[in-house]
């Protein structure tokens, strides 16, 4: 599982990050983000560490924190929901159905 971080600093560098969380146990990745069309950082960004313990300890000790002069929110990330449609929706129709007279 992932960690969720919120409300960061635009100037946050997976460095900064992994050097924080690394206070509370091994950090296998950290992921900020981009803006596809600027490169711009979003302002979030995902840690996973080692064990559901690590990530824990984390979460407790760093939501709410001050971190780079922002309020920064810490929790457990949530499975990525599919929002790029597909499917068609309600288009289309009789998939060729005539009608015979």
């Amino acid at each position: 599982m992932s960690i969720y971080i919120g409300n960061l600093s635009f100037d946050a560098t997976e460095e900064d990050l992994n050097e924080v969380f690394a206070e509370y146990g091994t950090v296998k990745r950290v992921q900020l983000p981009t803006d596809r069309e600027t490169g711009r950082k979003r302002g979030f960004g995902f840690v996973e560490m080692n064990s559901d313990e690590e990530e824990a300890a984390a979460i407790e000790a760093l939501d709410g924190a001050e971190w780079m002069g922002r309020d920064i929110r810490v929790n457990k990330a949530r499975p990525r929901e599919n929002n790029r449609g597909g499917g068609g929706g309600s288009f289309g129709g009789g998939g060729g159905r005539r009608d015979r007279y």
